[in-house]
């Protein structure tokens, strides 16, 4: 029986993943900051991961149950939007202290269990290799950083027989993506200097999350990843052509086409 650790496995996307993988046979471990795991025959371990001190305790009781992991699949984060010129420093330190810094940090913690033919699975987002957007540079500027150091982190550990994914999924019907929606909602309220340009520019956000995804399929998608035995560098899932098509225009011209619109 192959052993997964889920990190944030109660969430939207975990909820799923680790509900799939515990029916498919696998002995997963989970680990999410909420209290209780209701998900039957599931190894749960409350963790914060923007606390070392809380990883290495979920670390150790992992240890005393298993001696290797086969993957550590990451689907924890948070969404926020916000301007660059208003955003409080504590809200900017927050995103990066989770969706990047947390995962390195279970990464670093857990990898003496990784073997040859390991695998670790870091969720970034399709926006992750996009010229960002405005108001969601945030997000943007720490999915971007997870991709480099997903790229880093591969080179390094390829010469150990592991393999490093990135899984670049698009809106995905969660909590996360409710999260981006009130986090807007917010922006538009609280704003000094952007109110017109930030509600003109929520009509291109809901557009985008509009065309979501069941968590269900991203459940599905990540089980296929970690079965395969040469699995690729990176998967996409749900991937917006829009932005897709906005992305391959010039710098200066995307910049006009955006400030046209939310102007």
């Amino acid at each position: 029986m192959k052993n997964i650790l889920v990190v944030g496995s109660l969430g939207g996307m975990g909820y799923s993943l680790t509900n799939r993988l515990v029916k498919e046979g696998y002995n997963v471990f989970g680990l999410d900051i909420k209290d209780t795991c209701d998900i039957k025959d599931v190894h749960y371990y409350k963790c914060d991961i923007t606390s070392e001190e809380s990883i290495k305790n979920a670390y150790s009781l992992i240890k005393d149950e298993i001696d290797t992991l086969d993957a550590i699949i990451d689907v924890a984060g948070i969404y926020i939007m916000d301007s660059l010129l208003e955003i409080e420093d504590k809200d900017l330190k927050r995103i990066l202290d989770i969706n990047v810094l947390g995962i390195q940090r279970v990464v670093k913690a857990f990898f003496p269990l990784l073997k040859k033919g390991s695998k670790i699975v870091i969720t970034t987002s399709e926006l992750s290799t996009l010229d960002p957007l405005p108001f969601n540079g945030i997000y943007t500027m720490s999915k971007s950083l997870l991709e480099k150091y997903i790229f880093s982190l591969r080179m390094e550990v390829i010469n150990f027989g592991i393999k490093v994914i990135s899984f670049r999924p698009g809106a995905v019907k969660t909590n996360l993506l409710s999260d981006s929606t009130s986090s807007m909602d917010k922006m538009c309220e609280k704003t000094v200097i952007h109110k017109e340009q930030s509600k003109n520019f929520k009509h291109i956000v809901d557009s985008v999350e509009s065309k979501s995804v069941s968590p269900d399929k991203v459940a599905s998608k990540l089980t296929k990843i970690i079965k395969k035995k040469h699995p690729k560098y990176v998967y996409r899932l749900n991937n917006n052509f829009a932005l897709k098509l906005l992305n391959a225009l010039p710098d200066r011209l995307q910049v006009k086409i955006i400030s046209k619109i939310i102007k």
